[in-house]
């Protein structure tokens, strides 16, 4: 970089040269000497917003944090502006280059440069990964969650969490473009069995940060002492537009829905809670099924089947499969295009099955479908699946 300019000047332009080639992975502006007391440090990163690119600003105070975006142009000028007048330290770490701004005492900035020894595949690879990272690690309700400590790294112990929780965001992502949802409208979800909060709080921070959706997020578990903890870090860091309520699928019933979420709610809660989605037409419907009770011990081994259900394992992976194939076979007879797939490897969890289910535009009750399933259940001596015996109460069958 020539001399003639300043310090500050060349973070800039390495700024903008990082942004305009897509190599920003983040610009930290700390020591904040401005009015706002409480305000500890802005973060800048490079999104995409309804197909635009624009600058984040994550505005990190002691209690909360808020986010702002502008366009490429607008950003660089607020960066510009900020720089050694408001915040009198920079790091600026992109795919090449770590440079860290500092002021002095006396106002007299220094730039520090260090240029990454990587292979050109290697930051391709960097690259592609932030891209893909839907949460970053520098949200603040992490810490409250015990997923980060305080200077925002990673709790090692957290790391098959951390991974989960990015890709339950990636699937549901791809849900929500599926079902062609209007994202400038507010989005009602609702999280049963939300446990601790993790993919509650990704959710809703994907939906109002990444989506600029002003989303309602309620999360419903059993457990008080979790939906306390969860409604103490939402007050600690006055998060807007998310709750979490005492109970289950059967003590809330919310009036509207657009997204309803199920993971690991045990045996026929999660019947209760498809059912649910189903009769207030949520448009996306995303179920990890826990614990097979209800059809185990109605199984009536068919006789050519017999020499290998004698086995209490193999018993109970085929109860599990009939049991979501027979979710997977009401949601389409009731209009949705569904997928059951492994949404993340084994190693990371044993409960790794996903139940996506998508309505479609002009939904159609499926008589050949109803067919197919009486035939599945005669054909194991099935006499009673909730879901289905839910859905023929409310005349949904």
């Amino acid at each position: 970089m020539s001399e003639l300019f300043t310090p500050e000047q060349q973070l800039v332009a390495s700024f903008t040269q990082a942004v305009h080639q897509q190599r920003l992975l983040k610009c930290v502006l700390s020591k904040y000497q401005g009015q706002e007391s409480a305000l500890q440090r802005v973060t800048i990163r490079l999104i995409l917003l309804r197909n635009e690119a624009q600058l984040s600003f994550l505005y990190s105070y002691q209690t909360n944090d808020m986010t702002k975006n502008f366009s490429l142009e607008e950003g660089t000028s607020l960066l510009k502006t900020l720089l050694g007048h408001e915040f009198k330290n920079a790091n600026l770490l992109t795919t090449e280059q770590e440079l860290q701004l500092a002021f002095s005492k006396k106002g007299k900035a220094s730039l520090l440069t260090k240029n990454k020894t990587v292979t050109v595949e290697t930051v391709n690879s960097e690259h592609n990964r932030e891209k893909q990272r839907f949460l970053t690690l520098d949200r603040p309700f992490l810490i409250d969650l015990g997923v980060t400590d305080e200077q925002h790294q990673l709790i090692p112990a957290m790391s098959r969490k951390w991974k989960q929780i990015n890709k339950f965001i990636e699937i549901f992502q791809r849900a929500i473009s599926e079902a062609k949802l209007d994202i400038s409208k507010p989005l009602n979800v609702v999280d049963f069995g939300s446990g601790k909060g993790y993919l509650t709080f990704a959710l809703h921070d994907y939906l109002r940060q990444n989506l600029d959706n002003p989303a309602l997020v309620t999360g419903v578990e059993l457990r008080d002492n979790l939906v306390q903890l969860c409604n103490t870090a939402i007050k600690k860091r006055a998060i807007e537009g998310l709750q979490f309520y005492q109970g289950d699928v059967r003590t809330y019933q919310p009036e509207t829905l657009d997204v309803m979420i199920a993971l690991h709610a045990c045996d026929v809660a999660t019947d209760y809670a498809i059912h649910t989605g189903i009769r207030l037409g949520a448009a996306v419907i995303m179920c990890a099924p826990c614990c097979h009770k209800q059809i185990r011990p109605q199984l009536h081994s068919p006789v050519v089947l017999r020499p290998l259900l004698q086995h209490g394992v193999h018993l109970g992976q085929e109860a599990e499969m009939l049991t979501d194939g027979l979710r997977a076979l009401l949601l389409e007879a009731c209009g949705y295009e569904t997928q059951v797939f492994e949404f993340i490897a084994l190693e990371h969890t044993s409960k790794n099955k996903m139940i996506m289910a998508v309505k479609r535009q002009n939904p159609t009750k499926n008589t050949e479908l109803l067919a197919q399933i009486q035939a599945l259940k005669a054909f194991y001596g099935i006499q009673e699946q909730c879901l289905e015996t839910l859905l023929k109460a409310d005349g949904l069958l």
